[in-house]
């Protein structure tokens, strides 16, 4: 018996074996390996699927914390603008206050000085008819006594 007759024997012999074997591989593939690759593949479309949608959801979060921001950015120029136009209106009330404040010291000035300006008008026409009426007087009076004799201690 040579070497081929051996291997025949030995390929006969195996080849129960290797139908089962390869009828095993069959029944494994259909009831179990198929199963598993599509339960992978499903997981691995969800999974997929969910980063897609993660990416979705960041990329639309993105987007509202952008328009959040500007909207914040937005409202506090607004804000800005609302107190520098209250801030404006405040000045503006007290610079006119001061104006009127101001127009009226200067009024009762100007009232004061008037009043004083009259007032001392009348006291210099005072002053003048009372030294008319005082030299007047003074005048009567000596006039009255005569010259008099010269004092004892005045010398001429």
């Amino acid at each position: 018996m040579g070497i081929f007759s051996q291997l025949g024997e030995l390929f006969l012999q195996a080849l129960p074996t290797t139908i089962i074997v390869f009828l095993f591989f069959l029944f494994m593939r259909g009831a179990f390996f198929q199963p598993i690759e599509r339960v992978l593949a499903e997981r691995n479309k969800r999974i997929e699927g969910a980063r897609k949608g993660a990416d979705a959801a960041q990329a639309a979060a993105q987007e509202k914390v952008r328009s959040y921001q500007e909207a914040l950015k937005k409202a506090r120029g607004e804000l800005y603008t609302e107190q520098d136009a209250a801030r404006r209106a405040v000045l503006d009330e007290r610079a006119w206050l001061i104006k009127q404040t101001r127009d009226k010291a200067n009024e009762g000035f100007r009232a004061a000085k008037d009043r004083i300006a009259g007032e001392v008008a009348a006291a210099r026409r005072q002053l003048e008819q009372e030294s008319q009426t005082l030299g007047s007087e003074i005048a009567r009076a000596i006039l009255r006594t005569g010259p008099s004799a010269p004092a004892a201690g005045d010398s001429r």
